[in-house]
Order: C-alpha cells, then structure tokens, then sequence
C-alpha cells in the first residue's frame, strides 16, 4: 500500500541520516588522526573511535527495515507502489546502497599519519554518496506523500458525493411519501364531507 511504501522509505531515510551523522564524526577523527604531532595513545584512541564509529554504520544501514523491507544495504528494495486501481501507473523509489562496501568504507583505517590523511578524502566520498542517495529517497518520499494527500482528498470527495445523493434520494421519497399521506388525507375528508351529505338528505326523506 501506499502507506507501507512512504513507512519503508521514511525508515530508510532515518538510517542514512544516522549514517550521515556517523560520517561526519568519523571524518573529524580522520582530520585529528592526520597530525603529525600525535602521540601513540591518542592516535590508537581516535582509531579506535573510529572504527567502533564504522561498526555504528554498518548497524544503522541493517537496521533501517521496515516490514522487513530494507532499502539501504546491500542489494536494497526498491519500492514501486501502485498509483492507480488497475496497476497502471506506480511511484518508483529506488534503492540506494549505503552499506560500508556501498560507500567505500569498507577497508581502510586511521592508524597511521598517512592512512588518516587518506581516509579524510575517502569520507568527504562517502558524505557526498549518502547525502545523493537521501536526496533521492527524499524526493520519493515527497511525491508519495503527496499521492497520499491527493488520495485522502479523492475520497472525501467521492464519500460527500455518495452522501449527496443518499440525502436527495432520501429528500425525494420523503416528498413523495407527503405526496401520498396528504391524498390519503384529502381522500378521507371527501368521504367524510360525502357521507354528511348523505345523511342530511336521508333525513329530509324521513322528515
């Protein structure tokens, strides 16, 4: 359904955004890695904090599922939700592959001065990669939210309509029902005036 679709995607989105964030840590721990003054410790701190940093990521894209739909790892859903009654139209949603090998964080590391310096380029990717694919994801999920509304709308209209009608079929027949009670009652009257004639001229026979 419809709703389903703009679930999965918002889902999915929520994730990336979480990984987005990661990234942006992570290219902060790259950045501090890169000085050449650092002592042992630290350097083997930041990389610590950066790998546990990477495992975050990994969690994040793995988690971002919804009805056990998963747009972001590996081999992601692509969602194609129905537009119209007969399967004809459909609002497409491509996948996007923000797993760790999807964005080039697969390998790699901040333990030396070098590879630090390295990685800091490698992120700024990454960055860029995920923040296209929730841009992508962005815009699906505004145009199902917008078929949404329209559906909503379609169908406040159509019950109004049907209940239009319901009341002026339901005005008719009680019209028509007044129609008949008011002859019904026009009838008796003429009877009755009918009959009180009869009597009076009977009455004068008799007399």
């Amino acid at each position: 359904s419809l709703q389903r679709s703009q679930s999965t995607v918002d889902v999915a989105m929520a994730g990336g955004e979480a990984v987005s964030d990661l990234l942006l840590q992570m290219k902060e721990k790259a950045l501090a890695a890169s000085d050449t003054s650092l002592d042992t410790a630290s350097r083997t701190a930041l990389s610590d904090d950066f790998n546990a940093m990477r495992d975050q990521v990994a969690k994040a894209v793995s988690n971002a599922t919804f009805n056990g739909v998963n747009m972001i790892d590996a081999g992601g859903t692509t969602i194609a939700a129905l537009a119209n009654d007969d399967g004809s139209s459909k609002i497409t949603v491509e996948a996007q592959d923000l797993s760790l090998a999807g964005i080039g964080l697969d390998t790699g590391s901040i333990s030396t001065q070098v590879t630090a310096e390295a990685m800091i380029a490698t992120v700024g990717t990454a960055i860029t990669t995920v923040s296209t694919a929730l841009s992508k994801m962005g815009t699906g999920s505004k145009s199902l939210g917008a078929h949404l509304t329209f559906i909503g709308k379609l169908q406040d209209s159509i019950d109004a309509g049907v209940g239009n009608l319901v009341d002026a079929d339901l005005a008719k027949e009680s019209a028509r029902l007044t129609s008949l009670q008011t002859k019904q009652q026009l009838g008796v009257q003429a009877l009755s005036i009918a009959n009180s004639s009869s009597s009076g001229l009977l009455s004068l026979f008799r007399g």
